[in-house]
């Protein structure tokens, strides 16, 4: 179990300073280390998050989410803390899905209940801004969300990847209009 956390730990790390391919690889030799061994809940619940954060880096959000997903039931079911930060992932992979309706559904579900507060809250209006494709409303919400205590999850680069996707669907939409 040592060895799964220590390849865990090298996998946070290697994010944290941008080098994905290392990250990638010691999340592998995590999984391999855990499918071993008998792997408690919140290791495996912190490994799911782990490959939900690496594939969002990829861009690949519907895998993202599904990890996400199973690391918000396995953070809830041990109280864990960290559930609130999958749940705000997991809206956040809806967003850039391009699926900013869901992110109401998902809310509104018991499971994430448990976790409103002003970072869901901040996640709902970024999914209103984007179904909305309003930059501006966009760019207003960051502002307020950088001075309060609610902070949009950095390690995904929401800002950067929002708004890229927010002017390349208004930008599809005013091709498409004078086009025609």
């Amino acid at each position: 179990m040592i060895l799964t956390e220590v390849h865990l730990l090298e996998s946070i790390v290697s994010h944290a300073l941008s080098n994905l391919p290392k990250a990638k690889a010691a999340l592998t030799s995590a999984r391999t280390a855990a499918n071993s061994i008998y792997c408690p809940p919140l290791l495996q619940a912190q490994l799911d998050m782990q490959s939900g954060v690496l594939h969002a880096e990829d861009k690949d959000y519907k895998t993202a989410y599904s990890y996400f997903f199973e690391a918000l039931e396995g953070f809830s079911s041990q109280d864990d803390s960290k559930a609130g930060k999958a749940l705000k992932y997991m809206l956040l992979c809806k967003i850039m899905l391009g699926l900013p309706e869901d992110v109401t559904a998902i809310v509104s579900g018991k499971l994430a209940q448990r976790y409103a507060g002003p970072d869901v809250e901040a996640m709902k209006a970024v999914a209103n801004a984007h179904s909305d494709r309003s930059l501006d409303d966009f760019e207003k919400l960051l502002q307020e969300h950088k001075k309060g205590s609610t902070r949009i999850p950095p390690s995904l680069s929401p800002s950067r990847l929002t708004r890229f996707t927010t002017f390349e669907q208004n930008s599809r939409t005013t091709q498409s209009s004078e086009t025609t």
